[in-house]
């Protein structure tokens, strides 16, 4: 069996079984009397849906078929689905959920904030439009100019704004390169967000060098790896940079500097 045969059976069954879960008047339907089997029938499905009890039908039965993300967000809805439900359909149909929370407009839990200044290595958590929401007293002390003091804590804007990025990272515009691409393989996932293309508009009117990396179209994925730091207190630092994502989270990444040499804090 291949993978898409796969996938569509098991995005059937899914749907099938999730089906059978709601009742009609979970979802405000009347009972109708007796029923030979539990939960909504496929042609009730097909009508909160707004789709045609054929496509439901085939759905289920794991054929390959079109399938829209549109239609796949009102099939999610229709089945009351949660974040973590909703997020499995739409992964097994191949598609990119249409609506996604966005955390960086969401308070940061207060246990992540805990956790980062629990942390005895520089620490910080990017979110999408690479603004730092919570950082602890070593990453201070190292991001001079970004994370210590009343600076603007977005990532991008030190980077190639603030001169006192040039003064702290070493290799600079080969950083900067990186990260940049880091940034447009999350701006794929977001595509028409107004708050990331306001922030590249920006930055490619502020800075020559945003501009020129900006139109050259590289894309990478967050491998993290040695980071070198001319400190204007504590001299020349070698970190390994390590970052994850965070479960329930995945706008926010949390990025970690681990002492290659030397300790990275006075």
């Amino acid at each position: 069996m291949d993978r898409l045969m796969a996938s569509r059976r098991a995005l059937g069954a899914f749907v099938r079984a999730h089906r059978a879960r709601l009742s009609p008047a979970a979802v405000g339907l009347p009972g109708g009397g007796r029923r030979r089997t539990p939960g909504l029938r496929r042609e009730e499905l097909a009508e909160l849906c707004g789709m045609s009890t054929t496509w439901c039908t085939w759905l289920e039965q794991g054929r390959d078929m079109a399938l829209g993300a549109m239609a796949l967000s009102r099939l999610a809805g229709a089945l009351k689905l949660d974040a973590a439900e909703r997020a499995y359909l739409f992964e097994l149909a191949g598609k990119r959920d249409p609506v996604v929370r966005e955390a960086a407009e969401d308070p940061l839990p207060p246990a992540v904030a805990a956790a980062v200044a629990a942390i005895s290595v520089p620490a910080y958590v990017l979110d999408r439009k690479a603004e730092a929401r919570a950082w602890n007293p070593p990453a201070s002390r190292l991001f001079a100019g970004w994370l210590d003091g009343d600076n603007d804590r977005n990532l991008l804007r030190y980077i190639f704004l603030s001169p006192a990025s040039r003064r702290l990272i070493a290799d600079h515009d080969r950083r900067a390169a990186r990260v940049l691409a880091e940034f447009r393989a999350d701006l794929s996932r977001h595509v028409g967000d107004a708050a990331m293309t306001a922030l590249v508009d920006e930055l490619n009117a502020g800075s020559p060098l945003f501009a020129r990396l900006w139109a050259e179209q590289d894309v990478l994925t967050r491998e993290g790896g040695e980071r070198t730091f001319d400190h204007p207190q504590d001299g020349f630092l070698r970190a390994v940079q390590v970052t994850w994502t965070l479960a329930g989270w995945p706008d926010l990444k949390l990025s970690m500097l681990v002492p290659a040499a030397a300790p990275l804090t006075g």
